[in-house]
């Protein structure tokens, strides 16, 4: 017999609605083995198929957490065997679901910065987002997750070796932030050819092996592009939310729509969009020239339901400091890239603090 407790989430989601089924997500079968625990933990299977929205499980998350009494939510996505009408094929019929990523625990808000294509200056808003972060008292750890292109050591000066005490690897630190990355632990010319069971294990060692200490946030820069390293991060810990960064061309925003989706797909949240190279400040009377197309991080935005974080413009002399490993928020705060990263980074935190950091899983 259903719980008063199973019956009113059971309710919550009768409200939602399958454009492909033309019901509500119970009625078509996208939601089973629904358990609530005693203390309020609720569980269940959704069977997403490719031609639903992704945001779809987003919005049965966020359906469940308004329901009064419930403490948490852990969804199991599965594909199903057909339709979205079809019923679900059973759990280990081909869809054997994926181990639940673990809790963040001490590591505190886990937050992915991602962008679908290279060059537009994902580890820029990155480092900056976690050094604005430590300017406000709060204990943020930068993980350099991008083993192709590890940049993070240059943008904050460090290049010693870290230390290894017992069995754990201590994080250089650098203006308030603890870093670790690939750059500091292979040669400066070494290349990394390495396939997926690699990238996974470089990823979870820095997650479990390294001594973080307790922290408020985690910060993960992540490699471009939509492979291993992200799903890999996102089955390994639990995520507080993905942000993306774009450039305004078409040609960035079609693959960062690509990146956002990825992340939804295996339930991470989107936090916002970041615009990078948004438009070219003059340093010496601040007129505002449109460079690139505009209103493509805006567009980006709006289409995948997530709102614009902010736009950082083009500035002379910021990859200069990215280069001497100041960033631009340390070096030159009053100029309008710093400002830009500086509200960017308070509506990171503001974001954060309200997604559910849950897991999610796709089969």
């Amino acid at each position: 017999m259903a719980t008063p407790l199973q019956a009113r989430v059971a309710g919550a989601l009768t409200n939602l609605r399958s454009a492909q089924a033309g019901t509500d997500v119970i009625s078509a079968g996208l939601v089973r083995d629904l358990t609530v625990a005693d203390d309020g933990t609720v569980s269940f299977t959704f069977a997403l198929s490719r031609e639903e929205p992704a945001s779809l499980v987003r919005d049965a998350r966020q359906a469940v957490r308004e329901v009064a009494g419930v403490t948490q939510v852990k969804i199991n996505v599965v594909e199903p065997g057909g339709s979205t009408a079809a019923p679900p094929r059973p759990a280990g019929a081909g869809q054997a679901p994926m181990p639940a990523p673990a809790a963040a625990g001490d590591l505190g808000k886990v937050i992915a910065v991602s962008s679908g294509k290279g060059g537009v200056g994902k580890s820029t808003i990155a480092a900056n987002v976690a050094v604005a972060l430590a300017q406000q008292n709060r204990r943020i750890g930068l993980m350099d997750a991008d083993v192709y292109g590890p940049n993070i050591p240059r943008m904050f000066g460090v290049t010693e070796r870290p230390q290894v005490h017992g069995s754990k690897i201590q994080p250089l630190e650098a203006h308030g932030v603890k870093l670790i990355s690939l750059g500091l632990l292979i040669e400066r010319d070494q290349p990394a050819i390495w396939r997926g069971p690699i990238i996974t294990k470089v990823i979870q060692q820095f997650l479990r092996d390294v001594d973080w200490g307790a922290l408020d946030v985690l910060v993960v820069d992540m490699p471009p592009g939509t492979g291993d390293a992200q799903l890999s991060l996102a089955q390994a810990i639990q995520l507080a939310g993905a942000v993306i960064v774009t450039t305004p061309q078409e040609v960035a925003i079609g693959d960062a729509l690509r990146s956002a989706k990825m992340f939804e797909r295996v339930g991470v949240p989107v936090l916002g969009v970041v615009e990078n190279m948004s438009y070219f400040a003059c340093p010496h009377c601040g007129e505002r020239t449109e460079i690139f197309l505009s209103g493509g991080g805006r567009r980006l935005a709006e289409e995948i339901g997530a709102p614009l974080l902010g736009q950082v413009p083009l500035q002379a002399r910021m990859p200069d400091l990215g280069d001497s490993g100041v960033p631009v928020v340390i070096a030159d705060p009053a100029s309008p890239a710093a400002q830009a990263l500086l509200a960017i980074a308070d509506a990171v935190q503001k974001r954060a603090g309200r997604a559910a950091s849950l897991p999610i899983i796709t089969g």
